[in-house]
């Protein structure tokens, strides 16, 4: 399975941007999607995932209320609405299949290559 993320870019702090995450080889429906993001010398952290249904959805707390995630399995693409951006969400962002709708990236199998997103003053 190949995951490409997408949509990431240079944005002003209260922005927003939109990141899609398309898998191909497999379909995506049979699996929960998590986004991570990595910041420059800080680790791997979980940013939010999604059942396999859609039904289910879990944020960290620095992302709650400002970023949404959502499915359209008929196009096997995941989407992260990412509102009200502040600096500190300046990342490489990724994407990731499980079998589960987990918080800890070891439970994910699959991953896509990552998009930058940079937030500005």
């Amino acid at each position: 399975v190949q995951l490409q993320a997408s949509g990431g870019g240079l944005v002003q702090a209260g922005g927003s941007l939109r990141l899609s995450c398309a898998a191909s080889g497999r379909t995506v429906s049979r699996y929960a999607v998590g986004w991570f993001r990595q910041a420059p010398g800080k680790e791997r952290e979980f940013v939010s995932t999604i059942s396999s249904s859609g039904r289910t959805s879990s944020y960290a707390d620095s992302v709650k209320g400002r970023f949404t995630i959502s499915r359209e399995n008929a196009k096997n693409t995941v989407y992260l609405q990412m509102n009200s951006l502040k600096l500190e969400d300046t990342a490489v962002y990724y994407c990731a299949l499980s079998l589960v709708a987990a918080q800890t990236a070891t439970a994910y199998d699959y991953w896509g290559q990552g998009t930058q997103v940079t937030v500005s003053s």
